[in-house]
């Protein structure tokens, strides 16, 4: 692969950036299809393990992607390149959203466009959620992983306390270096 432009990874993120709309896992098929489709830039594997890190970290998720995957691209510099490119357009909206909004928050129109868009973000939210699985649950183990931690997270629909997300992340990585251990015999790759 070609040492990509700090230019070229400032717009690209800038783009994605700009065109996705209901947050990190809204925004995984517009990554795959730019960084993985049409780059080549990252695997579709390197993108979800990206985002069960970016998951894990603070901060926004399609932000620590692009950092990780501009730190992959440029080194440090590329990071925060491609980040910046990630935030810039988003944050421009937004001030001037902000500006507006209270003026016309209970206008008629503005309500049905941001229900419109709600409908919208849960559609993009399952394809990620169904990219996410293909390249996540692949075989019994990693399965039973799912739903043990489907179970966690939607007991708190029935039970009185619930699990921190950060516990069920933890437990899933400490139980995936077992699980794989254990169907090693023990050795180490």
């Amino acid at each position: 692969m070609k040492k990509v432009s700090l230019i070229e990874l400032f717009l690209t993120f800038m783009k994605i950036g700009a065109f996705s709309f209901g947050g990190g896992y809204a925004m995984l098929p517009i990554l795959s299809k730019e960084l993985t489709e049409k780059k080549g830039w990252t695997s579709d594997r390197e993108l979800t393990d990206y985002y069960a890190i970016g998951q894990c970290t603070p901060g926004v998720i399609a932000v620590n992607v692009s950092t990780f995957v501009g730190n992959k691209l440029r080194g440090f510099l590329g990071g925060i390149v491609a980040t910046f490119g990630m935030i810039f357009i988003p944050t421009v909206l937004l001030l001037v959203i902000a500006i507006f909004l209270t003026k016309f928050a209970d206008n008629a129109y503005v309500k049905d466009a941001l229900a419109g868009i709600q409908a919208c973000v849960c559609v993009l939210i399952v394809n990620a959620v169904i990219k996410m699985w293909k390249n996540s649950v692949v075989d019994k183990s990693t399965f039973c992983l799912f739903l043990v931690s489907l179970l966690l997270c939607v007991s708190t629909w029935f039970l009185p306390f619930s699990f921190s997300p950060v516990i069920i992340v933890i437990a899933g990585a400490l139980a995936g270096i077992l699980i794989k251990k254990a169907k090693s015999g023990g050795k180490k790759k």
